[in-house]
């Protein structure tokens, strides 16, 4: 019998969410409407060898409770156990993702550069797509070199929200 991920949806101010936990870990918290919704679910359901049960956990709720001081604007870091599922590069970027701070942005480009690889922003931009975390790992500071909200999986409104809600200035691009 396989493992579960046990979830739960929850509606942001943003747009509703689908917030999955595996062994205690957060793996999924992503736009429930999003255009990749059956691809993101299938590659977690096969790497974790799990099946989806609309079930809550108390790692849900935790994740629902820390989003919901997020949009309040009384968390700026999340304080969660996450289960990263993808590629090792994916994973990388991800990473990468989580180091840009609250009210801040960062360029795909300079993203590609603080990876050493100035050559794979495309293959960034596509990591940065394929995000099952979504505002929890924050692919949502990620902007064009122009300032320019680019692409985004809950939709180009929520992006813009999320940033208004961080103080971002969308001019202002990080380079660090």
């Amino acid at each position: 019998m396989a493992d579960t991920i046990d979830y739960q949806y929850y509606k942001s101010p943003v747009g509703e969410l689908i917030i999955g936990s595996y062994g205690g870990e957060i793996c999924l918290c992503d736009w429930r409407y999003r255009k990749q919704r059956e691809a993101v679910d299938k590659r977690i359901w096969s790497a974790l060898d799990a099946v989806m049960v609309e079930k809550d956990s108390t790692t849900v709720q935790a994740c629902i409770q820390q989003l919901q001081e997020y949009f309040v604007g009384e968390r700026r870091e999340f304080d969660l156990s996450l289960r990263l599922v993808g590629s090792d590069f994916q994973k990388e970027v991800w990473g990468h993702l989580m180091q840009v701070p609250y009210g801040q942005t960062k360029s795909y480009l300079a993203l590609a550069q603080s990876l050493n690889n100035e050559g794979a922003i495309r293959a960034v931009a596509s990591a940065n797509g394929a995000n099952a975390l979504s505002i929890v790992v924050p692919c949502h500071r990620i902007i064009g070199s122009d300032g320019s909200l680019t692409g985004y999986a809950g939709g180009l409104p929520a992006k813009k929200r999320l940033l208004e809600l961080e103080g971002s200035l969308l001019h202002q691009i990080s380079l660090f």
